[in-house]
């Protein structure tokens, strides 16, 4: 049998593919090296900065290259606004109320000792806890957390707008890894070094952790009571109103008419005519409000008070202080909103959600997490699905989707 060369076209492919590969190489090795320079110079400002020499090479060792896949979430972070409907269905769903109170339960002595000395309601508490990680699940999923001081140094060597907060943030952690709180192998967070159960990013850890345990650590990653009384006194420390809500759904506003933006007195709202949602009258009348309107006038309106501005501390979001104020609701109890979200489909249950997820894993669309909540792998999914299927592709996870995927 002779001996065939490969065609031209063949060999020219395979040469190209040899040279960007061999290329990538290169600027890998390049990047470590940099990389490598720069941790070894930083050390020098951590040392000037207050952490010593040994805590410095502890948090290193075995570090020789940045985390690719932090620099890709700080530089392609898809800019997907959210309606309120996607932001708040995946945050205030059952699963989220009933495991909500289930820890309540488990958790009760703990909870009375914090609501004890910090003043701060133990649902508002409990609601951080779930969007912030799950209940800790996120804290279990090795593909989402990862090494602190890793990440921080990615993003302060190759990031430029983020140098210098990774470089503020990496130094307090040093100091905590420093300090004994935490051992290196659990000084973990997300990609932006956002840590534990209540997700604080180092100098938060610094100014607010609390050893509520009183072992003698403030351990926010594996401490249940630690994590929730960091972040109880952040919440105090910025103005939480003990004994006090967050604010009130309003009824439908009256139509033809502009309400002033700003905050008035609950009792001013009402004689305009914005009133509670539940008929029922305000119980602190003198108390001061402003209206938000998330979905628009022909949605849920609410007028929030000043815990609401609170909760805005833990995180800078009008959604985000919605969504922890109507979970806490939720979880102590009380009914959900009067009036829904202007969802332009007819919305799944929690476990009408996993099934729809599995189904579209099932026909090969879908690999993501069987959790309950729409993300951007779903709506990607639910959109291939209903090209195949001519419906319109709007990737809305709706009950004729799910209904179109038991049929197959």
């Amino acid at each position: 049998m002779l001996f065939r060369l490969p065609p031209r076209n063949l060999v020219a492919t395979l040469i190209a593919s040899f040279v960007v590969a061999y290329t990538v190489t290169l600027q890998q090795a390049s990047a470590d090296a940099g990389f490598q320079r720069w941790v070894q110079q930083f050390r020098g400002v951590a040392i000037q900065n207050g952490v010593s020499g040994a805590t410095y090479d502890r948090a290193f060792r075995g570090i020789t290259a940045p985390d690719p896949e932090v620099l890709e979430k700080a530089r392609y972070q898809p800019e997907f606004r959210a309606e309120p409907w996607e932001y708040f269905d995946n945050r205030v769903q059952e699963d989220a109320i009933q495991r909500g109170r289930q820890l309540a339960r488990q958790w009760k002595p703990w909870l009375d000792r914090i609501e004890s000395q910090f003043g701060v309601s133990r649902y508002v508490l409990l609601a951080i806890w779930s969007v912030e990680s799950n209940y800790g699940e996120v804290l279990k999923n090795e593909r989402i957390m990862r090494s602190v001081p890793r990440s921080l140094a990615t993003l302060a060597y190759a990031d430029k707008r983020r140098a210098k907060f990774a470089r503020q943030q990496l130094i307090a952690a040093l100091k905590i890894l420093q300090t004994g709180d935490i051992d290196v192998g659990h000084l973990t967070g997300s990609w932006a070094g956002a840590m534990g159960h209540t997700q604080f990013i180092p100098t938060s850890y610094q100014a607010y952790a609390v050893d509520m345990d009183g072992n003698g650590r403030r351990d926010i990653w594996t401490s249940i009571p630690d994590a929730l009384a960091t972040a109880a006194n952040l919440l105090r420390r910025n103005g939480w109103r003990a004994g006090e809500t967050w604010g009130y759904e309003t009824a439908a506003l009256p139509g033809g008419r502009k309400f002033p933006g700003g905050n008035m007195s609950l009792s001013r709202w009402q004689s305009i005519g914005v009133v509670r949602a539940n008929g029922k009258p305000f119980p602190r009348p003198s108390d001061s409000a402003e209206l938000k309107v998330p979905d628009g006038r022909e949605g849920p309106s609410f007028l929030v008070t000043k815990n609401f501005q609170v909760i805005k501390r833990y995180n800078n979001s009008d959604k985000y202080a919605l969504a922890v104020g109507l979970l806490a609701d939720q979880i102590a109890g009380y009914g959900g909103l009067v009036r829904d979200w202007n969802r332009p489909f007819e919305r799944l249950s929690y476990t009408e959600t996993e099934e729809l997820q599995k189904r579209l894993g099932a026909l090969g669309y879908y690999d993501g997490p069987i959790d309950g909540k729409i993300g951007s792998g779903s709506r990607a999914a639910i959109r291939a699905f209903q090209a195949r299927s001519g419906m319109q592709q709007d990737g809305h996870p709706g009950k004729e989707v799910l209904r179109r995927l038991r049929g197959n």
